[in-house]
């Protein structure tokens, strides 16, 4: 069986979370499944061997299950990307606008150094606007966007189409 469809058969599918009309994408269940995990971590490395990465950008919170250990895996290091207000240290940090309001992130000042390549990390591809946010972070500490890496892709809400300038190196594994 495909890994593919491995991970698809393992999603679960919770209705009307965190609100109505919501068909919430839960990957716990491949969290449960560590010989899918290790799979998964596998499959992204392999995709990604050809760029060249100098560090991943996990993005809170889902983007730090597989991005600590993709990032472990590429002997490269981690960088968190919170929401405003955890990260205990200097920050730098980019508002953007949601389908309901605005949102800021933000990482530590001191994680990214100029010219590196970073890679942005999350579960699930929805809008783009988080992963923009993350690519707009990177930038303003100097460095390039090298592409991005999601479990999931909600290909309906066009996602790609938001973070396709600041990289066309776009992987997912399941697409809906």
């Amino acid at each position: 069986m495909s890994l593919e469809l491995r991970i698809r058969e393992a999603i679960r599918d919770i209705a009307d979370f965190p609100k109505p009309g919501i068909m919430f994408k839960d990957i716990t269940p491949i969290m449960e499944d560590p010989e899918l995990s290790n799979d998964l971590v596998d499959h992204f490395v392999k995709e990604l061997a050809p760029m060249r990465i100098d560090a991943i950008a996990g993005v809170e919170s889902r983007g730090f299950l597989f991005g600590m250990p993709l990032a472990m895996r590429m002997n490269v290091p981690f960088i968190t990307v919170r929401k405003k207000g955890k990260l205990p240290y200097t920050t730098v940090s980019h508002s953007y606008d949601l389908e309901y309001g605005s949102a800021e992130i933000e990482m530590h000042v001191d994680v990214i150094q100029k010219d590196w390549n970073v890679l942005v990390h999350d579960d699930l591809l929805a809008t783009g606007g988080t992963a923009a946010a993350t690519a707009e972070l990177i930038r303003k500490q100097g460095a390039n966007v090298s592409g991005f890496c999601f479990l999931i892709e909600l290909g309906f809400l066009n996602g790609k189409d938001k973070i396709r300038p600041y990289s066309d190196q776009i992987i997912n594994i399941v697409s809906y």
